[in-house]
């Protein structure tokens, strides 16, 4: 039988996966998996797409322009995180990346950069931060891969909020307030949520005042402390599993 740790690399393919099920690979990750890892005819590679579990393949075809794998063992289902959207605005590259990366590892099923009346950056590359996302699915074992959308302004996605998913709005203004959410104890808000974590700078007045105006919104503090931005999410995502999530 084939073990999941006889096999050396983790990928993440965009096609259907399923016993014999042959996956023809693009040139990036023949590449990868061929000059980059030095892979050959036969190496056991460890495959998911979110949809079909993971599944152990053998490489059939190796050459540096494609390849085919084949599928020949199911390994596990699908881990699919709970109806969470991580809601951050960005910062500093490397650290725009470290959040997206934590936001995978945790649990995220969204992740939805904002921008605000004080956020740094005003553009983002998305297809370089859907490829983080990517990355850190195959690099932490994770067998769901999420979402990063595009950058869109804080007040149009608020226009737009769905009636059903709650808010975890964490307002520096409450630090010192504790962290419970809503006063709620575990297990007594399942549904839909988001969490929202501000700019270096914080949010502005109108967005504090419109954010604690929303019906959905619970407001909490993170602790008695300011927090950076990218500890700020890594903190709200382990308090929102621990409270709500598939870590109780």
């Amino acid at each position: 039988m084939v073990r999941l740790m006889s096999a050396k690399v983790r990928l993440f393919v965009e096609h259907p996966l399923g016993e014999a099920q042959p996956v023809p690979l693009s040139r990036d990750q023949a590449n990868y998996l061929f000059a980059v890892m030095r892979l050959g005819d036969d190496a056991r590679i460890a495959l998911f797409n979110g949809v079909d579990g993971e599944w152990i393949a053998r490489v059939a075809q190796a050459n540096k322009r494609g390849g085919i794998l084949v599928c020949e063992e199911f390994v596990r289902p699908v881990l699919t995180p709970p109806d969470l959207w991580l809601i951050f605005a960005p910062i500093k590259k490397a650290r725009t990346d470290f959040i997206v990366e934590k936001a995978v590892e945790m649990g995220a099923r969204r992740i939805l950069p904002v921008q605000t009346a004080f956020t740094n950056s005003e553009r983002i590359r998305q297809d370089r931060l859907q490829a983080h996302a990517v990355e850190a699915a195959e690099q932490c074992g994770g067998t769901f891969v999420p979402e990063v959308a595009d950058l869109q302004k804080l007040d149009r996605l608020l226009a737009d909020w769905p009636a059903e998913r709650r808010l975890m709005f964490c307002d520096e203004g409450q630090v010192g307030q504790g962290p419970a959410v809503g006063g709620a104890p575990a297990g007594e808000a399942s549904g839909p949520w988001a969490i929202l974590i501000g700019p270096e700078g914080g949010f502005s007045e109108p967005e504090r005042a419109r954010l604690h105006a929303l019906p959905q919104a619970e407001i909490i503090g993170l602790g008695p402390r300011i927090l950076r931005a990218d500890t700020a999410a890594v903190a709200a995502l382990t308090l929102w599993q621990m409270t709500y999530g598939d870590w109780r």
